[in-house]
């Protein structure tokens, strides 16, 4: 059944974002996101970001763009707006993030901003990440719009592709500190800028509900698509590829846990990492681990990559200290997961959960955190 129209007569039941910011030309799934590839086969090879410069001190990545475009969106804002998206740089919810469907988050919706507004708040989120993660990000909201559909009256109209929230933590300049968020269903971006440069990216949370379209619905991403595909195909190639003594440490539980660890929290787990050792990997297999971490940092800047690549290397034993563990499955459509995890930071994947439509493990979490400190917090 429709949904009522809003105020602004803009209707509510919008079949996914694009009828709503058409005009900003900002939607955009590419061919990686449209792979129709089955879950389990052999993904086509991701793209690896341009290779970090490698030089001690690092290199903290430059956000000009995302200080221009973050200045731009404030400008548009009513004074009431304002007020509900911009918070002090010490105000506490600016580390209350979470992925779960929500009404209301910190921070000003995409429903309750003009067109031109929402043009410039995807211009916020287009600085902030690189292309791949700003398409990715784009096909999650549009996720929403699915399952909507698919639920009807049961979704209780919190399921609604404009129900992402932006919020701007102190005051975007060249100079001082200032941090932003981007978050909604199965979406969490967080950033924290000091004197014009980024010096915080995490967490970084993507989802997908579900993770292979089933149904096609005009407008909406097409039956196939899968928008975290390298983030699956790569884990399933790699953990295939491992033979039996590998598998023996690689493999540390039967079944896939129910979700990520640490889901809300503002810091990343405190377990010591488990599973086989990049030392102990072939070549090939090396690669493959080093692909996968790449997908990950491929949804940030090509300088925030490059810096977290580089701290990889830096850090006590560099790659050789890094870790894979799996969790569950080795078939696609059971519940499957799995882990990579450094001295600087702790990748978590799990695939468990049905879609809408009841499909077994077609419901998609994962995560990047920073093991020194997330929101450029100390670790503690």
């Amino acid at each position: 059944m429709p949904r009522p129209t809003s105020s602004r007569g803009t209707p509510s039941a919008v079949r996914c974002l694009a009828l709503a910011i058409a005009t900003a030309g900002v939607i955009a799934v590419t061919p990686t996101l449209r792979s129709a590839a089955a879950p389990g086969t052999a993904a086509a090879p991701a793209t690896a970001p341009a290779a970090a410069t490698r030089a001690a001190p690092v290199a903290v990545p430059l956000a000009a763009p995302l200080v221009t475009a973050a200045s731009a969106w404030i400008e548009a804002l009513v004074p009431e707006q304002r007020a509900r998206a911009l918070k002090p740089l010490d105000d506490q919810r600016r580390t209350d993030w979470h992925f779960i469907p929500k009404f209301e988050r910190k921070g000003l919706s995409l429903r309750d901003m003009n067109p031109a507004q929402q043009k410039l708040a995807m211009e916020v989120l287009r600085a902030a990440v690189s292309q791949s993660g700003y398409d990715k990000s784009l096909v999650i909201m549009q996720l929403d719009e699915i399952l909507r559909i698919i639920e009807a009256e049961k979704a209780k109209n919190i399921r609604d592709p404009q129900r992402y929230f932006f919020a701007i933590f102190g005051t975007p300049a060249d100079k001082g500190g200032w941090a932003l968020s981007v978050e909604g269903h199965h979406l969490s971006l967080n950033m924290v800028v000091r004197d014009g440069r980024i010096v915080d990216s995490t967490p970084q949370f993507m989802g997908a509900n579900p993770a292979v379209v089933k149904t096609t619905f005009a407008g909406l991403p097409a039956t196939g698509v899968r928008v975290l595909r390298d983030e699956e195909e790569l884990g399933f190639e790699l953990v295939r590829s491992l033979d039996a003594t590998q598998r023996g440490k690689a493999i540390v539980a039967a079944e896939a846990p129910k979700d990520i660890r640490a889901a809300g929290e503002v810091q990343s787990p405190k377990e010591s990492a488990v599973g086989i050792v990049h030392a102990e990997l072939g070549a090939a297999q090396q690669a493959l681990l080093r692909r996968l971490v790449d997908v990950y940092c491929g949804s940030m800047t090509a300088d925030v990559t490059a810096e977290r690549l580089e701290l990889i290397e830096m850090a006590p034993g560099g790659w050789d200290a890094v870790r894979f563990a799996w969790q569950g499955s080795l078939e696609p459509g059971v519940g499957h997961g799995y882990r990579v995890e450094g001295p600087t930071f702790v990748i978590e994947f799990v695939n468990v959960q049905p879609d809408a439509e009841g499909n077994p493990a077609n419901h998609i979490h994962c995560v990047w955190r920073d093991k020194t400190g997330d929101f450029d917090l100390p670790a503690g």
